[in-house]
């Protein structure tokens, strides 16, 4: 019997599979779908103190191997997805989820992050701090390694549930970055996020998408990310949670040799609702045709 089990910041997932910020809403509406108690875990909607309506439309531009979306951090706000997400998400996911939290500044990182660390059913912190659809927030903090630092010291200073900085690749070191935020206190690192894209529709010559550009997602982005992951967990010590691209158990595994613990899907949850549950389900089949007896023991091989 192969071990699927994995920790984060001793956090136990029964699998690493964990759907990413922004691509399975707060949950409950994949549960009409399917049992999502087999998941790890999964990263809700990003949320943000105030309620946002998001950026202007369109805000999506399909692409090769990808697409790009500047949905630009639509949520209900951090007291409504207290009060309403998660007593609806309860009643379909017993296990602990991961709150993803956006911000414009280091007071609302800060603040919403403390709201939420106080809920039961929050296991883990995400703090995004590489939104390329936001203006003056997100990816402004993620791209400066002592701004960086300062969201993760802020955050850190308040809250008792392991913190994990979401990162940029839209950097030229993102390892500097990384280090920054574990100097700093970061209990681990998730990445990478979007690249930063655009479509121009030839008809009217013009940005397909309203924002002009937005995040590049997709199985194109893959080999990016497998080589941001693998650089930085050749340089800090704590867990990183892999993400982008990854769209097979086949990717999984890679992306845990290349380092990461944890893996999250993202974009392939858009095109296969099931994914996740396609994946966990492959796990084992591709455990055993590469003689991997325990997850959790592959974690950085490729190094």
């Amino acid at each position: 019997m192969v071990d699927t089990s994995v920790s984060l910041s001793g956090l136990i997932l029964d699998n690493p599979i964990i759907p990413a910020s922004g691509t399975f809403g707060y949950g409950y509406e994949y549960a009409e779908l399917f049992d999502i108690n087999c998941l790890g875990s999964f990263s809700f909607k990003g949320t943000t103190r105030e309620a946002r309506f998001g950026n202007p439309t369109p805000r999506i531009a399909e692409c090769p191997a990808g697409m790009i979306n500047s949905v630009g951090l639509q949520n209900p706000g951090v007291e409504k997805v207290i009060s309403e997400e998660l007593p609806k998400l309860k009643e379909c996911f017993s296990k602990k989820v991961i709150a993803n939290v956006g911000g414009f500044s280091l007071e609302e990182y800060a603040e919403t992050c403390q709201m939420l660390d106080s809920q039961e059913q929050v296991g883990l912190l995400e703090v995004n701090i590489s939104c390329p659809n936001v203006h003056n927030g997100g990816m402004s903090f993620g791209t400066d390694p002592k701004m960086a630092a300062e969201v993760t010291k802020r955050v850190k200073a308040v809250t008792t549930k392991p913190l994990y900085i979401k990162l940029s690749p839209n950097v030229t070191d993102i390892v500097e970055i990384a280090k920054a935020c574990e100097d700093a206190g970061a209990d681990g690192i998730s990445m990478i996020n979007t690249l930063l894209g655009m479509r121009i529709d030839l008809k009217t010559k013009k940005p397909i998408i309203a924002n002009k550009m937005g995040g590049f997602s997709g199985s194109a982005i893959l080999p990016v990310a497998l080589r941001m992951v693998y650089q930085v967990y050749d340089a800090v010590k704590i867990p990183i949670i892999g993400m982008g691209g990854v769209a097979t158990a086949k990717d999984v595994i890679e992306m845990m040799l290349a380092g990461a613990t944890a893996v999250q899907i993202g974009a392939a949850n858009l095109v296969n609702p099931f994914v996740c549950k396609e994946i966990i389900e492959k796990l084992p089949e591709e455990m055993a045709k590469y003689s991997i007896n325990s997850l959790s023991e592959i974690i950085g091989g490729a190094h």
